[in-house]
């Protein structure tokens, strides 16, 4: 009787470690990819540097599949034993104790259960609901950052230490003047301020390796005086020439927020322990949850676990109910909020507007296309989450009606949980059309300004958002416009931008229907102020500062540079901050 004890022993510790190897695996060609930014960078070789950022992305997928056919190959698993399962999670824990990425380790397990076995077994007893193992204080072969002490060596040593120690193999183009620049750029910043005295604890700290992210690497740190603590990074670009130069210098939480934005793609930054990394960032960061942390260093699995375990805290700490969003009802779209939390939630409607002549699985993919694409801080990244569960208690009857009769086919009423069988989570914003209702003249201008650089920073990115109206753009807490309806984007390239012919005769010009051709992928610039400019004062504003977005000759001249291999400088940070030395100025 003892040998199928042992049997069964020896079974819960193969699979268990067959998983284990899975997330090995996926980390070690994580990090190899992650490891290659820096000769991409120095390369400018900017269109390896978009597929890199594309293939890492669907990376973990992939192994997660792999996995499932090597447990049921391997082990002949083709249904759910409970007592099995729960017995190689704490197998699969004790396996984890000494591990460098116990947290991204559990994620990939609760992956591998859930797409192989049924919602109803998707608690604590069988997956990672909640983390089973610290990551406080993780050994690793080096540390996550490095302090320099100004007060003993002086701040422009302490500066070119940062600099040298960062690895590049490629020259400055002028260190020297460089380090002038940062140096005025702190004492401005600090100028007639205490903090600009130097405590005894004066000390720069610094994240050991680089953070790599489209045409540029980033330096970041916590400065550290006396009680004074203010975050920073030094961007740092490619003049393309054979030399590296320091752009700006970036100090305080509102700069660096916007360049760990979520509307920005993943950063790669290398480390053998990611949590140290995070738990630096807060710091830097206090308002940016861990979820988002994890997303911005290109984790984003993990991103979704921490975000999924902070949303059902929350849910259970709150009492108030999911309503419908405000602003315009979306035509592909069912979006609902849950008013004590920053985010929507957007499920597919089973039927779409007539004007909207695509499927389900388009708009699917669409959103998949952002998730993979390059979105220069001005698309919003989402969560998409599968076999969602959420009190039925908490859904006003409204909502809830409006769920059933629109996207019946997505959700199904189980007691009492509203499953959702595919579901998008988004920041909250506040939409473009209602923050346009309330704002002042001053704040308009600025908004409107902003609107027309992000279609324009979107294009240069290769990313047609197809429907301009002010409710698909929103206005971030940090008064960034940022689009976020993608049901109807298309790479720029596959768009023919057209004049308007001219009329052939009077009766054109007053006839309802177009006098001339139109296929499915012609755009015709001119028509967009139709739509957009009816108010005097955006016309007013818009026509000052972006005439050239209703000419189809300034698309066809962004197409060209895309299809030429020219990738556009977008920068993170207002353009005053940079320094007046970049050659292409």
């Amino acid at each position: 009787m003892p040998e199928p004890a042992l049997h069964n022993d020896h079974l819960v510790r193969d699979i268990a470690t067959t998983i284990l190897q899975g997330f090995n695996r996926h980390f070690e060609i994580f990090q190899r990819i992650t490891a290659g930014a820096r000769q991409r960078f120095e390369d400018a070789d900017w269109r390896a540097v978009q597929l890199a950022s594309r293939e890492r992305i669907v990376l973990y997928d992939r192994r997660i599949e792999e996995t499932i056919v090597l447990v049921r190959d391997l082990y002949e698993i083709r249904s759910i034993d409970p007592d099995l399962w729960r017995e190689i999670k704490h197998c699969y824990v004790r396996l984890l104790l000494n591990h460098q990425q116990p947290e991204l380790a559990e994620t990939f397990y609760t992956s591998v259960f859930c797409r192989q076995f049924p919602r109803q077994y998707y608690t604590n007893e069988y997956i990672f609901l909640r983390s089973s193992i610290s990551t406080e204080y993780i050994d690793s072969e080096e540390t996550s950052y490095v302090a320099y002490y100004p007060h003993a060596t002086g701040l422009r040593t302490s500066i070119r230490s940062i600099i040298n120690n960062a690895g590049f193999t490629l020259p400055f183009e002028n260190l020297e003047r460089d380090l002038r620049n940062i140096f005025r750029a702190i004492v401005k910043q600090f100028r007639g301020k205490s903090a600009r005295k130097a405590h005894l604890n004066f000390q720069l700290s610094v994240i050991r390796h680089p953070f790599f992210r489209n045409k540029a690497a980033y330096l970041v740190g916590l400065m550290t005086n006396g009680r004074k603590e203010v975050p920073f990074a030094l961007p740092i670009l490619n003049n393309e020439r054979g030399g590296l130069y320091i752009d700006a210098l970036l100090l305080g939480e509102k700069l660096l927020s916007v360049v760990f934005s979520y509307s920005q793609a993943y950063f790669m930054m290398e480390h053998q322990v990611p949590s140290a990394v995070t738990s630096f960032l807060q710091k830097l960061l206090p308002r940016r949850d861990t979820s988002e942390l994890y997303s911005a260093i290109g984790l984003h699995k993990q991103g979704k676990s921490a975000f999924y375990r902070d949303f059902l805290h929350h849910l259970k700490h709150s009492s108030d109910e999911f309503v419908i969003a405000p602003g315009i009802r979306g035509m592909v779209m069912m979006v609902f909020t849950l008013p004590s939390y920053p985010y929507v939630f957007k499920i597919i409607k089973d039927r779409f507007a007539p004007q909207k002549e695509f499927s389900r699985q388009q708009v699917e993919e669409k959103y998949q296309l952002v998730k993979r694409h390059d979105r220069v801080g001005r698309m919003a990244d989402m969560l998409e989450y599968s076999n969602v569960a959420l009190p039925r208690e908490r859904f006003v009857p409204e909502l809830l009606q409006e769920l059933q009769d629109t996207c019946a086919s997505s959700i199904t009423i189980d007691g009492d949980s509203v499953i959702f069988r595919h579901i998008y989570l988004e920041r909250r914003m506040i939409p473009l059309n209602i923050f346009i209702e309330t704002a002042d003249d001053a704040l308009l201008e600025k908004v409107i300004v902003d609107y027309g650089t992000a279609i324009k920073q979107l294009a240069g990115a290769n990313i047609f958002p197809g429907d301009f109206l002010y409710k698909n753009f929103g206005v971030t807490q940090l008064g960034r416009v940022v689009f976020y309806d993608y049901d109807e984007i298309t790479y720029m390239t596959e768009c023919n931008f057209r004049n308007i012919p001219p009329p052939r005769c009077e009766e054109d010009e007053f006839s309802a229907e177009p006098w001339y051709s139109i296929e499915p992928n012609d755009v015709f610039p001119e028509e967009f102020g139709t739509f957009l400019l009816t108010n005097p004062k955006i016309r007013k504003t818009f026509l000052q500062h972006h005439k050239d977005l209703l000419t189809a000759d300034y698309w066809r001249g962004k197409q060209a540079n895309i299809r030429h291999g020219k990738y556009e400088d977008v920068f993170p940070y207002p353009e005053e901050l940079r320094f007046p030395i970049s050659p292409t100025r």
